[in-house]
């Protein structure tokens, strides 16, 4: 990780460690750069609902602008759309302004390449270079500027995309999205609608403020309730960008990453659609989901955390499928990026060929017990010698995190490389060991 970009662009304290003086910068660098190569060069930029997004938004394209290129505004979106919108409409860039899963008060800058793709780092670090830099680029003016335009029709190409990738009617289903208050607000409804779902919303009333708080796929426990009272077939919740999804089946159990990935591979499998018979999961996925899968004649590969990593996985293998225990999924046949909505259409999809609800998908698949604890930092640095009298030491020094076991619990400590937090998870047979492991590395943490 750099300077400022992480695993997932750049974020930060809105207005403090992310400024508009920085979006501005980054939009004339990436303008300048692309001149290069490109005569009017073209951006495609989209955003989530927070109120320091719409800064954002227009100190990029003012930078865009000023320095000859095109920017296209897709206004209020997910992170998928402006892959999506970039790759097939033959942009130069997309970028996303969105924390994702974080709260409002954070925002972040995510840049996608024409592909779609994450940026690789050779260009992640001319842009710190320049942000830290005293260069002064040729001023512009006249014709030489750009513009900046209304691409609202990229959104809605988006919408159709999504439902065409459905062959199936989700008539007679009743399904519960939980929008987060976030990008999807005005997407994911319209697809389950047009696809024939009897559709029953909450977390669709964005503020400016309210975006992640007390729902979407890191509040999951507000549509687990939503899905009982309402006795809904399936419920599914994004998170701000809804690049994610964790499903609720109709018991109102929770169906994380690593389930989703169960049922996914073993449908693409059965179809002959999952290729080399393989799929890429992170080191945060569950132990039983690769034993699980071993047993169905699917193995997997690991990468470390973070979706852009998975994606390299992917397609260094020419892989299906692949995803994150957070939510991620990526399916390469559909997406370049992951995608919460595809996602939650690829489970319908599973549950109506199948004749059977969520729960029963899962049926043979039961992860040993898990707690996962983020220990906020103070700073962004993290020394893990701290944790050297509890025998845990740094499995790989390049990566920088810990994968171990204490006896027989599986111990992952690890930094968020998208919030000032430390991450420790704990597996094992026993809920109260994993809870009494974890609050004692914890503990170590806090007073390091």
């Amino acid at each position: 990780m750099g300077k400022y970009f992480g695993t997932d662009g750049f974020r930060g304290l809105a207005g403090v460690e992310l400024s508009a003086l920085h979006a501005f910068s980054i939009g004339s660098f990436l303008a300048h750069y692309l001149k290069k190569t490109s005569p009017s060069p073209r951006v495609v930029i989209g955003k989530d609902t927070r109120r320091s997004s719409y800064m954002l938004e227009y100190a990029l394209a003012s930078g865009l602008a000023s320095f000859g290129a095109d920017a296209y505004m897709l206004h209020v979106t997910t992170t998928p759309s402006v892959s999506f919108v970039c790759s097939s409409e033959a942009f130069d860039l997309g970028i996303m302004i969105s924390a994702s899963h974080n709260p409002y008060y954070d925002n972040g800058i995510k840049i996608l390449n024409s592909r779609g793709e994450k940026i690789d780092e050779e260009l992640t670090s001319k842009i710190e270079e320049f942000l830290d830099s005293d260069v002064c680029l040729p001023a512009l003016s006249g014709k030489e500027l750009g513009k900046i335009l209304d691409h609202s029709a990229g959104r809605n190409r988006y919408i159709g995309y999504l439902i065409s990738t459905s062959p199936y009617s989700f008539k007679g289903k009743r399904v519960g999205l939980d929008l987060s208050n976030g990008g999807a607000f005005m997407i994911a409804r319209v697809v389950f609608e047009a696809l024939g779902a009897s559709v029953f919303v909450m977390g669709a009333e964005p503020n400016g403020t309210n975006i992640n708080e007390g729902v979407g796929s890191t509040h999951i426990d507000a549509l687990c309730s939503f899905v009982l009272e309402n006795k809904l077939d399936v419920g599914f919740a994004f998170d701000g960008d809804a690049d994610r999804c964790i499903a609720v089946d109709e018991n109102g159990q929770i169906i994380n990453g690593d389930y989703i990935l169960y049922i996914l591979a073993n449908q693409l499998k059965k179809q002959g659609e999952l290729k080399g018979n393989k799929i890429v999961t992170t080191i945060m996925s569950s132990s039983t989901l690769t034993n699980s899968l071993k047993e169905k004649g699917i193995h997997t590969l690991s990468t470390k955390v973070g979706d852009k990593y998975v994606y390299e996985c992917m397609q260094k293998n020419d892989l299906s499928l692949g995803g994150e225990e957070s939510g991620h999924i990526i399916l390469s046949k559909y997406a370049t990026t992951g995608d919460g909505i595809l996602t939650s259409i690829k489970l319908m999809e599973s549950m109506i060929s199948e004749k059977c609800p969520l729960s029963y998908l899962v049926r043979d698949f039961s992860p040993c017990p898990r707690v996962c604890v983020s220990v906020r930092l103070e700073g962004k640095a993290f020394d893990f010698s701290c944790l050297e009298p509890l025998n845990l030491h740094l499995t790989d020094k390049s990566l920088g995190y810990i994968d171990t076991y204490l006896g027989d619990y599986r111990v992952l400590v690890r930094k968020s490389g998208t919030e000032p937090v430390v991450r420790v998870l704990v597996e094992g047979q026993d809920k109260e060991k994993c809870i009494a492991y974890a609050n004692q590395i914890s503990e170590v943490i806090k007073n390091a």
